[in-house]
């Protein structure tokens, strides 16, 4: 009886899933008039003032209200989804709140640029509006580091970065997030605006010397006119995806401990920093070096335990996580994504889901509503606490929690901060937890962050990212020729003050 239930189950997730993959296709081709699609509109705003708790920090009530009328305005013929995308995305972004954008339409766009696809030949920098390729993964044709790529598809590189950077929302006033996310995303927003091409024509740079190339999905890139005897024999690779964190002693006396967190995904945390801040402790080494460049964020829970290893005084990581209002924590979408299995199952555990959501909800002095999170607790310091001098290497790529962990580290005077100013807010951003509102009409997804979460600091109403106690910023030659400044920086200080330790 149980495999025949099973087998029932199986058939129409199966059935489910075919049926989802054929609707997002056709949504993806589908027009929708203009009257639904300014419906649509005014449905992401009304839900943005329903659930956002602070939609207005960065820009006025009345300059949102101006950009959704004259976005309204320009909607006067039928659009697909994509088409839709492109023109409220931009206006999503004026907002200035990180974490608040439109997902990308469609699951089959997405996977555009999972491994070895069409552009995973390379890595890439983006430099004003300028695309560079920075690493050739197998030696395509001998492409060189820092060639730059003029043209795609005989469409200049610069106008689609000038397009696609008003696609990336940051934090405020910042300004050093969006070229590393914009290298990541590039060829994501270039597949969602152009299709699943099968082959793009590149025109790059190098050494003043242009050159043509014929880049062809799964295969080898070909510069145009080139004998095929030419071709390299190696297949593209498939990507390595390593940890997320990593450390070990820098030198052969382990006085200097470097850690590397990629990103703050809590999993197997606990147990990554026990063994390492043991061993650290054992090593009785003086320094840390804290990596976390290039660390978009994640667990609030694992920055709150990795701080409880960087202090020897109780802390607390931020403040009371304020919502818009008491029922803001019930609109999570608790159904989202769920089979019918899932949604009987789930609606069984909703009363229980219902009551502790409650639960974490109070009304505070001030009248507004916050909710209970671990990290705004006092926490105590971990017993194998780091007591020696730290450094942590930030820069555009550091963001929300990894921003909101560098804050209160330099409020805290824990530790010093060398790079460049991060990505996310010093103040702190709207995130937590999530509502994810579907457009009635376009199907476009808006995930709408609950929780304003603060620093526990003395907050500076700067609108920008936590700037470094010492500020070093990395050119492309120096990423070219793996030229680490802000490490060799720390590294030279930290010989700097060994060296007058022994006068």
């Amino acid at each position: 009886m149980a495999l025949k239930i099973s087998l029932i189950l199986f058939g129409l997730i199966f059935l489910s899933s075919c049926s989802s993959v054929a609707n997002s296709e056709q949504q993806e081709k589908a027009l929708i008039e203009p009257d639904l699609l300014k419906k649509d509109v005014d449905y992401a705003y009304s839900k943005l003032k329903e659930m956002h708790p602070q939609l207005y920090r960065y820009t006025t009530r009345k300059d949102l209200d101006y950009r959704i009328d004259s976005l309204k305005q320009t909607i006067n013929k039928p659009l697909t989804p994509v088409q839709f995308y492109l023109k409220l995305q931009p206006v999503i972004t004026t907002i200035r709140e990180g974490h608040l954008s439109l997902t990308l339409p469609f699951e089959k766009i997405k996977k555009s640029y999972d491994g070895r696809r069409l552009f995973n030949y390379f890595r890439y920098y983006i430099k004003g509006n300028h695309l560079y390729i920075i690493e050739n993964k197998d030696s395509i044709y001998n492409i060189k580091p820092g060639t730059e790529i003029l043209s795609i598809n005989d469409v200049p590189a610069a106008s689609y970065i000038s397009r696609y950077r008003k696609l990336i929302s940051s934090d405020g006033q910042n300004t050093t997030f969006k070229p590393y996310y914009l290298k990541d995303t590039f060829f994501c927003f270039f597949s969602m605006e152009n299709g699943f091409l099968d082959r793009v024509k590149i025109e790059t740079l190098y050494n003043n010397n242009k050159q043509t190339y014929i880049l062809e999905r799964e295969k080898q890139i070909e510069p145009q006119n080139e004998k095929s005897q030419n071709k390299p024999a190696s297949s593209l690779k498939s990507f390595y995806c390593s940890a997320n964190r990593s450390f070990h002693f820098l030198g052969d006396d382990n006085s200097i401990a470097y850690i590397n967190i990629k990103k703050f995904s809590n999993s197997n945390s606990n147990k990554f920093y026990k063994e390492t801040f043991a061993r650290i402790k054992e090593a009785k080494s003086s320094y840390l070096i804290l990596d976390i460049r290039n660390n978009y964020g994640g667990s609030l829970q694992e920055i709150n335990k990795l701080y409880s290893y960087l202090t020897s005084q109780p802390f607390t990581l931020i403040k009371p996580s304020r919502l818009n209002s008491g029922f803001t924590p019930l609109k999570t979408n608790y159904f989202k994504k769920s089979n019918a299995l899932e949604y009987a199952l789930k609606g069984i555990t909703y009363p229980t889901y219902f009551f502790l959501k409650t639960l974490h909800t109070y009304k505070g002095d001030d009248g507004k509503f916050y909710y209970k999170i671990k990290a705004d607790k006092v926490t105590q310091p971990n017993k194998n606490a780091f007591q020696g001098k730290i450094f942590v290497l930030i820069n555009g790529g550091s963001y929300s929690a990894s921003s909101i962990i560098s804050s209160k580290l330099k409020f805290d005077k824990t530790a010093t901060l060398v790079g460049e100013e991060t990505g996310g807010a010093n103040d702190g951003t709207v995130a937590g937890f999530y509502s994810y509102q579907i457009l009635p009409y376009s199907k476009l997804t808006l995930p709408i962050g609950l929780l304003l979460v603060n620093p526990n600091i003395t907050l500076t109403n700067s609108q920008k990212g936590v700037i470094p106690d010492v500020p070093i910023s990395e050119t492309l030659q120096d990423i070219i020729s793996k030229n680490d400044v802000q490490l060799n920086w720390v590294k030279n200080e930290i010989a700097k003050e060994k060296k007058n330790l022994k006068k």
